[in-house]
C-alpha cells in the first residue's frame, strides 16, 4: 500500500488530498478516527482516472458521500477516503440528471423552483444522490425507485456503464450496487410537471412532519434499523422499554425509537454496542432479529 505515491499522484491529477482526515467531520453521526488518505472527487468524469491509480498503488478505498448513513470506527478507516463532492445538476425538461454528490435537498429545491412533482418525498432525507440510489431511499410513501430512470456506473474494471431502472435491482433500502462493487457516478431521474405552491406545500407538510416525529436536533444516522416484515422497529424497540437507553452518550432517542443518537460526545464503541444490546434485547423479548441500516465501515 503506497499512500505517499496515490496522494502525489491524484493531486496530479487535480484531486484535492488531505492525510489523516478526522472522519468525524464527514458523517451525520459526528463519530470517527482519521482516514489515512482523504480525496475529494469534484468530477465525477475522472473517477476512471482515479479508479486506475487507486489500483497502481495498491491502496484500499471507501466511497463516501455526506455521511449521512455512515458509522465510521473510531480507529478510522485505513487506505483511502473517496468523497464524492459533484455536485452537477441538470434539467432538460421534465428529466433531471444528477452526480452522485447532488445533495438530495438541493435537488427538491431546483424541482420546485422548475414546478417539477415526483421527489417531494426526498426533501427531507440527508444524503446525496449517489447514496439514495444505493440504498434506495425512501420516505412517506416515495422511493427512489419510483422517480429513476437510469443510473451511470464505474465498474471494478475501470468500465463506465449505464443501467435502466429495471436492472438495478431496486428493493427495500437494497439496489444492486450492494454486491456488485460498482461505483456510482450519476443518475437519471423522470419528474412531472405539476403546481408550485401544491409542491411547496406537500415539502413543507413533510418537513414539519420529519421536525415533530424525529430526533432531527441531534446528531445521528437516521433510522438504525431495516424495517423487520411485519413489524415496526421503533415499536419493539419502544416495547422492548429502551426508549432513552444509552450507552454512554449514545442513546435510543425519547423522541423516536428507531434513531440511535449522539447526545455530544459517543463513540462508535458505544454506538456498536448499544445497537448490540437493543439486537439482544429485542430478539429476547419477541423473537424478531434487528438487522443494521446505519453502514459501518473502518479499522
Amino acid at each position: 500500500m503506497d499512500i505517499k505515491s496515490l496522494k502525489s499522484g491524484a493531486e496530479a491529477l487535480g484531486f484535492r488530498c488531505t492525510l489523516d482526515e478526522p472522519m468525524r467531520e464527514h458523517t451525520s453521526f459526528l463519530i470517527g478516527g482519521p482516514a489515512d488518505l482523504f480525496i475529494e472527487v469534484a468530477d465525477v468524469n475522472k473517477m476512471p482516472q482515479l479508479l486506475a491509480l487507486l489500483k497502481e498503488c495498491d491502496v484500499p478505498f471507501t466511497v463516501v458521500g455526506r455521511g449521512t448513513n455512515l458509522l465510521v470506527s473510531d480507529e478510522g478507516i485505513g487506505g483511502a477516503v473517496v468523497f464524492m463532492a459533484d455536485e452537477s445538476l441538470n434539467f432538460d425538461g421534465e428529466t433531471v440528471t444528477a452526480a452522485a454528490g447532488v445533495k438530495l435537498t438541493k435537488m427538491c429545491v431546483e424541482a420546485k423552483v422548475l414546478s417539477l412533482s415526483g421527489f417531494e418525498f426526498a426533501c427531507g432525507i440527508p444524503g446525496t444522490v449517489g447514496g439514495a440510489v444505493y440504498m434506495n431511499a425512501g420516505a412517506y410513501g416515495g422511493e427512489i425507485k419510483d422517480v429513476i430512470v437510469s443510473c451511470t456506473s464505474l465498474t471494478q474494471d475501470g468500465k463506465v456503464v449505464t443501467r435502466t431502472a429495471d436492472e438495478l435491482a431496486l428493493g427495500y433500502r437494497t439496489s444492486i450496487f450492494k454486491t456488485n462493487g460498482e461505483i456510482i457516478l450519476s443518475a437519471a431521474f423522470k419528474l412531472i410537471k405539476g403546481n408550485k405552491e401544491t409542491i411547496r406545500s406537500t415539502m413543507e407538510d413533510l418537513l414539519q412532519k420529519r421536525k415533530a416525529k424525529q430526533p432531527v436536533e441531534f446528531p445521528s444516522a437516521g433510522s438504525t434499523f431495516k424495517r423487520p416484515e411485519g413489524y415496526f422497529a421503533a415499536a419493539l424497540i419502544e416495547q422492548c422499554g429502551l426508549k432513552g437507553y444509552s450507552v454512554g452518550d449514545a442513546e435510543v432517542s425519547v423522541k423516536h425509537s428507531g434513531f440511535v443518537i449522539n447526545k455530544g460526545n459517543a463513540t462508535a464503541a458505544d454506538v456498536l454496542q448499544l445497537i448490540e444490546d437493543i439486537k439482544k434485547t429485542v430478539f429476547e423479548q419477541t423473537g424478531v432479529n434487528l438487522e443494521m441500516e446505519v453502514i459501518f465501515k473502518g479499522r
